[in-house]
């Protein structure tokens, strides 16, 4: 490999984080929200005229469009490029938030929030991750796919505390306005490094740590445990390679498609109720100061994307779920007498938020390293689409019944407790994948 093609690979993965770090402004919709419920609550010429119980119904919309619009996206990626899969994006989300900057209008903002930003935020990360992973060994894939989406994550971290400066000297309208130019550029620019690799290539940098020798056998890391090289996408027989590029409509016919999809829409259920409505939640104790959460979760969610996928690199993707559900679990029931205190500590609340936004964040590396490990690259921008679906339904789903009940009962407890059981439901469920993995052959426990 000469060292032009192997450093073309960190190229597209840091052009692939910087995408997302633009289209991560999703994740910042709380301080968005907060903004039209004090219009609503302020009155006046120009003010915003929606329901309080609506107010989630832009973002919740934008989650499950952005989710589906990843199924054509991925198509779109497989067939043309990830290049021109990720430039339509951009010119769809800066028409998006260039729409909304324009109106107070509910309508018009679950359209250019809802459906076009969405569509656009899931054309340009379908594209982000794909041509990076093939670039790299398979050994690399936790690493690499958890760098690419570490930038959407933590994209709050800069985008929240300028969004509250650009509110304070600006309108909301004109902050759109500023934010939909910015990353029409951003995203249409970043487009244009994105790149496979040429045909013929092999990728054959050994990760460190991996690879290792064990009692003669060389074993790979894989979803639940440890693979035999000789199973690895470099060595395997004709017979597995077929194994492994499945189309979408065959893992569709499949058990475990439909237990990791359920995984997936509780584990990203639960982290986008919090993530949704987190700036409300820290009012009460951190004032106009509150942003700062959004930021600090933003952190959190970013590391548990690089640091899962390191981490199931090494001991397996099920068992780094299992243990990421459990601790999430735990996580939101702990949130229900600390969110329920009348003096809602401030720095309980920081550890809360960063630690459920870095359990979320896990579910965003090890799901494509799943799609990848079980059914292969060659249709991963199709696959992933449809498996990502779980991500929008679950946004969706508890992001709008978290605002209803806050809406109807003044607090989140009954969110609370009802994500940490789905949590504790699916840490159950993806004990039942790794065992149906086991028992169809696909992975060998490390040995010791």
């Amino acid at each position: 490999m000469t060292q032009p093609v192997k450093h073309r690979g960190w190229t597209v993965t840091f052009s692939g984080t910087g995408i997302n770090l633009a289209l991560g402004i999703l994740y910042t919709w709380s301080i968005f929200k907060e903004a039209i419920k004090q219009s609503i609550e302020t009155g006046g010429k120009g003010a915003f005229d929606w329901d309080l119980a609506s107010l989630n119904d832009p973002y919740a919309i934008c989650c499950i469009v952005f989710a589906f619009a990843m199924i054509f996206a991925g198509k779109c990626q497989d067939r043309f490029g990830p290049r021109i899969t990720a430039f339509i994006g951009g010119v769809l989300v800066g028409i998006g938030f260039i729409w909304i900057s324009q109106t107070t209008d509910y309508v018009s903002w679950v359209l250019g929030f809802g459906v076009l930003a969405g569509v656009g935020i899931g054309f340009g990360y379908a594209s982000a991750t794909p041509p990076a992973l093939k670039w790299f060994p398979p050994a690399r894939t936790g690493l690499i796919a958890g760098l690419v989406v570490s930038g959407f994550g933590l994209a709050s971290v800069y985008i929240a505390p300028l969004s509250k400066y650009l509110l304070g000297i600006w309108s909301l309208q004109n902050a759109m306005l500023f934010f939909g130019i910015a990353f029409l550029v951003v995203v249409c620019g970043l487009s244009m490094l994105l790149v496979n690799p040429p045909a013929g290539y092999v990728p054959g940098e050994a990760a460190p740590g991996v690879g290792e020798q064990k009692e003669g056998i060389r074993l790979t890391p894989t979803i639940a445990g440890w693979l035999p090289e000789s199973f690895s996408t470099i060595h395997s027989s004709k017979a597995v390679e077929m194994k492994r590029d499945i189309s979408p409509l065959e893992i569709m016919k499949r058990p475990d498609f439909y237990i990791l999809w359920s995984i997936f829409f509780i584990g990203s259920g639960a982290g986008l109720m919090v993530i949704g409505s987190v700036a409300g939640m820290a009012k009460a104790s951190m004032g106009e100061l509150a942003f700062l959460v959004v930021a600090i979760l933003a952190i959190g969610n970013a590391s548990g994307r690089i640091i899962a996928g390191i981490i199931s690199d090494r001991i397996g993707r099920s068992n780094t779920l299992i243990v990421m559900l459990l601790f999430q679990a735990v996580l939101m029931f702990a949130a229900i007498p600390i969110m329920g205190s009348k003096t809602i500590s401030a720095v309980f609340l920081v550890l809360l938020t960063t630690f459920i936004g870095f359990n979320y964040g896990t579910n965003l590396s090890l799901f494509p390293s799943y799609t990848k490990d079980l059914w292969g690259l060659k249709n991963f921008g199709m696959n992933y689409g449809i498996v990502f679906s779980a991500w929008g339904v679950g946004g969706f789903v508890m992001g709008r019944m978290s605002q209803m009940l806050k809406a109807s009962t003044g607090s989140f407890n009954s969110s609370f407790m009802t994500a940490g059981i789905f949590l504790v439901i699916g840490a159950a469920l993806t004990f039942v994948l790794k065992a149906r993995l086991a028992k169809q052959g696909l992975t060998q426990k490390r040995a010791t």
